[in-house]
């Protein structure tokens, strides 16, 4: 028999019970006997019955609010993607009610998060997807959405002790060891790297840009011991207008440094530099296809660009919640996205959405 044709009355007929017993059964509700249950389930095994989770769930006609809580950031930057993926799933899933709502908070203040997860928690959401903080600030809150039982999806930086329904994100690691691997592929013989770094009171934004350095770091000592990495802090207690000045003084100061790398989505910050002082013999390789480090690829002050696919990261963290939450299906823990290298040749075939 076509299990996509089963109706329930076959089901009761089969069984020898009535269809509302069959009804509670399929959809787990109470007041079926011992004996009503043992001869459902008998009749959906001998039928091979497989449930139509999408046509089950718009039937139950329930709404399903989430919430997607990022770090804060300007227009065109790397979390546009991400908000854009997010909002082409609640879309997709827009007949079953589906929706998240966006919440933002300062990556170098904890108490940012804080407050717009107190906001998140106090409308009991169905799901919660989270760019991650400082893991004891994460901590106290996966303890608490733990506790009332809301599934949630870490975003970016993965931290497995808070044990999310899953993560979406890149292997931060293995990333920084292909971008270091690439690099030098261009750069054998160079004696010394610019490393370009946005700091606050010391700190990067995220610990996946720290995972990243370390994984670069780590692929440099193998192979290329002998070269020097010097850092420059564009840091962002500095005016942008101060830049300009930072990079010439420190370009003048090396004329032997030819490669840069950046960890973060502002290599455009050097490479916009770069093309304003006519430093032809200078490149620099980052992070994010976002448009003004495109430009600078199509202009050829960035030679490379490991693109992480934010699209795709928006979308599939609610997709996965979708599943879960309303056709109550597992999802993978673990979910790495692909290290795209983009240049001058294929940048502009790069698909930012590449869903189905």
């Amino acid at each position: 028999m076509d299990t996509g044709k089963i109706r329930i009355k076959d089901i009761a007929e089969r069984a020898g019970v009535s269809v509302g017993t069959v009804d509670r059964v399929l959809h787990k509700r109470p007041n079926v006997s011992k004996s009503a249950l043992e001869k459902v389930e008998k009749a959906l095994a001998e039928m091979d019955y497989k449930p139509n989770m999408y046509a089950s769930a718009l039937a139950y006609n329930k709404s399903y609010q989430s919430f997607c809580i990022l770090p804060k950031h300007e227009s065109e930057a790397y979390w546009d993607e991400v908000e854009e993926g997010t909002m082409a799933a609640c879309e997709r899933f827009r007949d079953f009610r589906v929706s998240v709502k966006l919440l933002y908070y300062n990556r170098f203040a904890t108490d940012t998060f804080e407050k717009v997860m107190d906001e998140c928690l106090k409308e009991e959401p169905d799901g919660i997807i989270m760019v991650p903080t400082k893991i004891d600030v994460m901590r106290k809150y996966c303890d608490l959405i733990h506790q009332w039982q809301i599934p949630f999806v870490l975003l970016d930086s993965y931290m497995p002790d808070l044990k999310p329904l899953t993560f979406f994100g890149q292997d931060s690691f293995s990333s920084g060891y292909f971008a270091a691997r690439m690099l030098m592929m261009l750069a054998p013989h160079e004696t010394e790297i610019m490393l370009m770094k946005q700091m606050r009171n010391g700190n990067v934004a995220s610990k996946q840009q720290e995972n990243r350095e370390t994984g670069f770091r780590h692929y440099m000592h193998d192979h290329f011991p002998d070269v020097t990495i010097t850092e420059v802090n564009l840091s962002l207690d500095t005016e942008r207008e101060q830049y300009d000045d930072i990079l010439e003084e420190f370009f003048t100061s090396h004329p032997l440094i030819h490669h840069c790398i950046t960890f973060n989505s502002k290599a455009h910050l050097v490479g916009e530099f770069l093309l304003r002082s006519n430093r032809r013999n200078v490149q620099i390789m980052g992070y994010d296809m976002v448009p003004k480090n495109a430009e600078c690829v199509r202009q050829g002050s960035i030679s490379f660009l490991i693109a992480q696919h934010g699209f795709m990261q928006g979308y599939t963290c609610v997709d996965a919640l979708f599943r879960a939450i309303v056709l109550k299906k597992k999802v993978e823990p673990i979910n790495y996205m692909p290290i795209e290298l983009l240049t001058k040749e294929n940048i502009d075939f790069y698909r930012r959405n590449n869903i189905g």
